[in-house]
């Protein structure tokens, strides 16, 4: 009796569901705060999206929001399962803004993560104060896909070395050169940017198996996926030029040479999924590809020595760094907006911005490290690490998942 009195409370429910749907959307300023699926689409557990605008990550289960009380959902004593929902927005950083931290990542302690080539040295954000030290060749840190842990890649050793967010090191896994290491949007697979020789290795995610390879006609080392992870885009500095990837069909799908004399380095998409930004430290500018037919639309000049990107918490703004500058180019423009001087003549190597979005975190190669306001450019905190850092991470970061790469989440 009960069962059958809860199905006709949930059928008598519908209509006025649909009723209020579509009051909202005759009225101006309704939004419901809850995730809903439209009838008959979705399934219990997959991800729901909120009327109206970005809504907090919720568990995949009855009952609404996941408090910070909450177990995360994957973790032990969490709901078997679940999945931080989809926050609406339309578009591609929708759930990157300021402190839009997923379940899985909210009991992973603020960390800075600089690699110099002998070791990974692991430095509480707050404090500033060295916590720990990963002992391993590394020139890039990742963090997985679901953000528990995260991978050194070390081309000099030919390996992916798994560590916790406090320095406890897993089996390395042996890899080819590995340049950059990257997961698809879903989750299922993790691709490996090798030089030897150049190709994209396509691995289990969980288990990093090889599960088969795309060749690539050129070294490739930064990359970033169109907006529905269909394809990865990779940079080759060297060739001046871009590569596409056809992740499902596992092939090549496109080239792109640039200008004569270009030397491409970091990318990131635009927030609406039109067009890639690509850093060109040669040219002194940022170009812009479109995404759809891998060809250049345009070229934003922004200084000398444009090496590495990242985009503002509110995605309103695409911060690249330079030689002795920080310059910020407005996405709705297409301009410059603002540039701001940097300590040292050589490019420092950006780890991401702050979950909050007041800084950007920075690495010289001269060993400094420290925090520039991307409101003022003003530098807000420094420290020191020994050696020459060639990759500086800042984790967690905002985002239902991670890309990997250096500060790729969506």
């Amino acid at each position: 009796m009960q069962g059958r009195r809860g199905g006709r409370s949930r059928a008598a429910a519908l209509p006025f569901a649909a009723a209020t749907v579509l009051t909202c959307g005759v009225l101006t300023g309704c939004e419901s705060p809850v995730p809903f699926y439209p009838p008959g689409e979705g399934s219990p557990d997959g991800p729901a999206v909120g009327l109206g605008g970005p809504a907090p990550y919720l568990s995949a289960r009855p009952g609404g929001a996941l408090g910070r009380g909450d177990p995360s959902p994957g973790a032990p004593g969490g709901p078997a399962g679940a999945v931080p929902m989809a926050p609406a927005g339309g578009h591609v950083y929708a759930a990157a803004g300021p402190g839009m931290i997923s379940p899985d990542a909210r009991g992973v302690p603020p960390r800075l993560y600089v690699a110099h080539g002998r070791a990974v040295e692991i430095v509480d954000a707050a404090s500033l104060r060295a916590v720990g030290r990963l002992r391993t060749g590394a020139a890039q840190v990742a963090a997985s896909w679901d953000m528990r842990r995260l991978w050194a890649t070390d081309p000099a050793g030919g390996a992916l070395v798994p560590f916790g967010p406090g320095g406890a090191r897993g089996r390395a896994v042996r890899a080819g050169a590995p340049a950059g290491l990257y997961f698809t949007p879903e989750g299922r697979s993790a691709l490996v940017l090798a030089h030897r020789p150049h190709r994209v290795e396509v691995r289990d995610r969980r288990t990093m198996r090889r599960g088969g390879s795309v060749p690539l006609p050129c070294a490739a080392r930064y990359a970033d996926f169109t907006s529905d992870g269909a394809s990865l885009v990779a940079t080759c500095t060297s060739a001046g030029a871009l590569a596409r990837v056809d992740v499902a069909g596992r092939r090549l799908s496109g080239t792109l040479r640039l200008p004569e004399g270009a030397s491409p380095g970091d990318l990131r998409l635009s927030p609406d999924g039109s067009l890639f930004y690509v850093a060109d430290s040669a040219k002194g500018g940022v170009w812009m590809v479109d995404a759809a037919r891998l060809s250049v639309l345009g070229f934003v000049r922004t200084g000398p020595g444009a090496r590495g990107l990242s985009v503002g918490r509110n995605a309103r703004r695409l911060f690249v760094v330079g030689a002795g500058s920080l310059t910020a180019v407005e996405f709705a423009t297409r301009r410059v907006s603002a540039r701001w001087p940097l300590p040292g003549r050589r490019p420092p190597v950006p780890g991401g911005v702050s979950s909050d979005g007041a800084s950007l975190w920075l690495a010289d190669p001269g060993g400094l490290v420290y925090a520039v306001s991307t409101r003022t450019g003003r530098i807000l905190r420094k420290f020191r690490v020994s050696g020459r850092p060639s990759g500086l991470s800042v984790h967690p970061q905002p985002g239902r998942h991670s890309l990997g790469g250096t500060g790729l989440y969506r």
